[in-house]
C-alpha cells in the first residue's frame, strides 16, 4: 500500500474489516432504540399480565384479543427485541436481518395494541419504522464518503 501527501492510499476493494465492526452511527442508534423499545414492550407486557384493568380497550374494535394474551406476546417479543438489539453491537449481518424482522413484528404488534394504549403505540410504531430504515441503510455509506 503506497502513501500520498494526504496519508495512506487505500485500495478501492478494501473493506473496513480492520475497524471495529460497529462504528456506524445509524446502526448504533437503531440498536439503542431496539433495546429501549424492547424494554418498553416488556413493561407493557408485565403491566397487562399483572393487572389487566390498567388498560382500557375500545369496544367493537376489529382486533379483540385477551389483554393477558397480549401481555404475554409483548413480554416475549420485548425480550427477543432487547436481545437482538444487543446482538447488533457485534456488527453481525444476521443481527441486522433479525433486527429488521423483529422491528416489523414490533410495529405490527403495536398496531394491534392501538385500542389499549393509542398514543404510546403510535410512538413505538414510529420508532420501529426508524429502526427498519436505519438497519436497511447501507452500512458502508459513511465510509465510502470519507
Amino acid at each position: 500500500m503506497a502513501s500520498t501527501a494526504n496519508g495512506p492510499r487505500v485500495a478501492p476493494d478494501a473493506t473496513p474489516s480492520s475497524h471495529h465492526p460497529f462504528r456506524f452511527g445509524w446502526t448504533a442508534f437503531a440498536a439503542v432504540l431496539m433495546i429501549f423499545g424492547g424494554l418498553m414492550a416488556i413493561s407493557e407486557g408485565i403491566a397487562a399480565i399483572a393487572k389487566s384493568d390498567v388498560f382500557i380497550a375500545t369496544r367493537n374494535y376489529v382486533f379483540q384479543f385477551s389483554l393477558t394474551g397480549w401481555g404475554w406476546i409483548h413480554l416475549v417479543l420485548g425480550i427477543v427485541i432487547v436481545l437482538a438489539g444487543c446482538a447488533l453491537f457485534t456488527g453481525a449481518v444476521w443481527a441486522r436481518v433479525a433486527g429488521i424482522v423483529l422491528a416489523g413484528l414490533g410495529a405490527l404488534a403495536n398496531f394491534l395494541w392501538l385500542p389499549h394504549y393509542p398514543l404510546w403505540s403510535i410512538v413505538l410504531i414510529a420508532i420501529d419504522v426508524f429502526i427498519i430504515w436505519a438497519l436497511c441503510a447501507d452500512p458502508l455509506r459513511d465510509e465510502k464518503k470519507a
